[in-house]
């Protein structure tokens, strides 16, 4: 009976007496303080990610800069990461990990401070501007000036402007040193973090706390992109400028919002999110776990089998004598391999999508940089945010095993590709600007044809082809400057500026323009609504495929390996994806420009307008055919993870038996002396009984 007693005793959880009671819920408690923790820590990395996403449009402006300088600049990032990642994720994981990703924290703060410092040490912003050169002057030429009224006048050919301050433009290499060391905090935080969880947390749980922390991670680029929008709203030099001086508006190319406010602001949350994890334990009890007398009879349980132990006494040279051979174990499994080629090229496309859809927004369909952002935070974002949580908890409902949850992936990443096809026919007219998109003469029709800005009706006026100052003709043609516009005269000031006398203009009795770019996107308007709505879809649908593909990542290889396959994925993605495809995705949108900047000292800088026709083809042929090439590697992985899957069912099966007998004998043994000490007890009973009677 007491033997009985025991071995049901055996069978009762961890947390039946009170010490266990405490100390599970003790574990249980600092568990979800480090899944605050990291959450926290997801936000405040994705805010200042998705920030400097939606900054591109308005650093290509504040210093000018093509697009693939930008692509640079972002994938700096990425560069951060390659430094440290492999020897971060390989001996993070084998030291105390919540501290390690709180020093990461502070690094990632600094590193976003050291963004904004430029503004504070560069010049004011001067954009291009007509009326820029006869500040202080009593003079008001014309802006269709003549050779013999500059001589009279006295005026300079060209605007006078000194260069001491194009070099401060060099500057934006602080932001990209700034980058960099923001990527380098961020790079344990991911797969320490992950790995933590999953090591500690019951296998059915593990999946819903990665979906939880990866939700978050994505309600991070919502707040991101809404201070972004607010940002952009505010001028560059608020406070330090007259507002009421300002010619240009919100909607003008040439216009640049208070980018640094936002990275201040980031960086303060970023410095919070590290202070958590100074206070949590390097290891904890594994939730669900038996008891000691227990392990013996559950060694090999399923809910054991992912979870690898930590070190505790583990030194560093044996550590780095075992990087190596780590290395080619993990490069050659098959499966991961693949997924690992799957990955790279999926994420390509995603982030050349995701860092340049603002901008294309805003070119396409000629919305305001504070309005792209805008929309990005609150409809795309939310979306994915739900797709990615919907994902972990039908993982977690459906019981998805590695081949289930590899075609789950596959097929939600097929659908969102087939509907986003539909972008290419969701197209929208390039705005009408005499000599850029049609000739002078023609106001019906758009040419994407070289044309020159100079013509007969402004050959009298003394004007330079490379000053982008736009003006909004009566006829709804926008003009490069009112002195290509042939306009002789103008009233009022600042953003009222009217211009009379424009030959150009070319409409009897109205010859008059305003400042500014035409509106002229009656048919944006309406196309713009439908790209939205199938944006939000097609990001929902592809974003369910998340959790159970990383799940995937993390269960395809040996537990001992987890730390370090999710820190080398995270280094082959962010080399091979991250730090290119900005770059290459950039440099190809730079080919449809159709009107660049001219920087005061010569030479190119931001794009002032794009062929949106152009723009279209090269940024979705582009996501698109690296999707493409995806699905085609996804064949051979199915192959190989199935027989992967057979081969550890027939290692179990084989194992089982083999551990079966020895097990089945212990347990006959076990009921021999159970019976024996049953049938000794009966014989004393009855002989008790016996001497009773005598």
């Amino acid at each position: 009976m007491e033997m009985g007693a025991e071995r049901g005793g055996l069978q009762k959880n961890q947390c039946g007496d009170n010490v266990s009671r405490k100390m599970c819920f003790s574990s249980c408690s600092s568990l979800k303080m480090f899944l605050v923790a990291l959450s926290f820590a997801y936000f405040a990395k994705a805010l200042s990610g998705s920030y400097m996403k939606s900054t591109i449009t308005q650093l290509e402006r504040r210093f000018d800069i093509p697009s693939y300088l930008i692509g640079i600049i972002d994938g700096s990032f990425e560069i951060g990461n390659l430094l440290v990642i492999a020897f971060v994720s390989y001996f993070g994981a084998k030291l105390h990990r919540p501290k390690i990703i709180a020093v990461g924290c502070i690094l990632m703060s600094i590193g976003t401070f050291i963004i904004a410092l430029p503004h504070f040490i560069i010049g004011r912003y001067e954009f291009e501007s007509s009326a820029r050169w006869v500040v202080n002057s009593s003079l008001t030429p014309s802006p269709c000036s003549t050779a013999d009224l500059i001589q009279d006048n006295n005026l300079p050919e060209v605007p006078v402007t000194d260069c001491e301050g194009d070099s401060n433009l060099s500057m934006w290499i602080y932001v990209l040193l700034g980058n960099v060391l923001r990527g380098i905090g961020e790079t344990p935080v991911q797969p320490l973090g992950i790995s933590y969880i999953d090591d500690f947390a019951s296998e059915e749980n593990a999946a819903l706390y990665v979906g939880c922390v990866q939700t978050i991670s994505v309600v991070g680029p919502v707040f991101g992109y809404l201070l972004g929008s607010l940002c952009a709203k505010i001028y560059v030099d608020i406070g330090f400028v007259k507002l009421e001086t300002i010619t240009i508006t919100p909607a003008d190319s040439r216009w640049v919002g208070a980018w640094w406010l936002g990275y201040l602001i980031a960086g303060f949350i970023t410095l919070l999110s590290a202070i958590p994890f100074w206070f949590l334990p390097r290891s904890l009890p594994v939730s669900g776990s038996p008891k000691p007398e227990q392990k013996s009879f559950i060694k090999d349980s399923a809910s054991t089998k992912h979870r690898y132990p930590v070190e505790e006494h583990t030194s560093f040279i044996e550590m780095a004598k075992d990087f190596i051979p780590t290395v080619r174990m993990l490069l050659g499994h098959p499966v991961y391999l693949i997924y690992l080629c799957v990955t790279i090229i999926q994420l390509n496309s995603l982030i050349g999508m995701v860092t340049y859809k603002p901008k294309y927004i805003e070119q396409h369909f000629r919305q305001s940089a504070s309005k792209a952002n805008f929309l990005m935070g609150v409809i795309n974002i939310p979306a994915v945010a739900l797709g990615i949580f919907c994902g972990g908890l039908l993982m977690k409902k459906m019981k998805l095993n590695l081949m289930g949850a590899a075609k789950f992936a596959f097929a939600t990443s097929f659908i969102g590709y087939v509907l986003s096809l539909c972008f290419f026919v969701m197209s929208c007219e390039n705005a009408k600007i005499a000599g850029v998109t049609l000739p002078y003469n023609s106001v019906e029709g758009i040419s994407y044809d070289k044309h020159s800005v100079f013509t007969t009706c402004n050959s009298n006026c003394f004007c330079s082809a490379n000053n982008w100052d736009p003006i909004c003709g009566g006829n709804g043609i926008t003009y490069v400057s009112p002195c290509l516009a042939g306009c002789t005269s103008s009233t009022g000031s600042g953003k009222n500026t009217v211009f009379s006398n424009c030959s150009c203009v070319g409409l009897a009795g109205n010859l008059t323009a305003s400042t500014g770019q035409c509106a002229d996107k009656d048919d944006c308007d309406r196309m713009f609504p439908y790209f939205l709505a199938l944006s939000v879809i097609t990001s929902f649908i592809i974003s369910l495929g998340g959790i159970p593909g990383y799940m995937l990542l993390i269960r395809c290889i040996k537990p001992q390996l987890k730390s370090f396959a999710l820190g080398f994925h995270a280094l082959a993605t962010h080399t091979l994806a991250g730090i290119p495809a900005p770059i290459y995705f950039g440099a190809i949108i730079d080919t449809s420009c159709l009107k660049w900047g001219q920087k005061r000292c010569g030479g190119i800088g931001a794009c002032r307008i794009y062929n949106t026709t152009a723009y279209r083809i090269a940024y979705l042929g582009l996501t698109l055919s690296l999707r493409t090439i995806s699905f085609l590697l996804c064949i051979p992985g199915f192959i190989l993870l199935k027989r992967q899957l057979k081969k550890e069912e027939h290692d179990t099966l084989r194992s089982s038996l083999a551990n079966g007998g020895t097990e089945l004998e212990a347990l006959r043994k076990e009921e021999l002396v159970i019976s024996n000490s049953d049938t000794q007890q009966k014989y004393s009973e009855n002989g008790t009984d016996r001497e009773t009677r005598l």
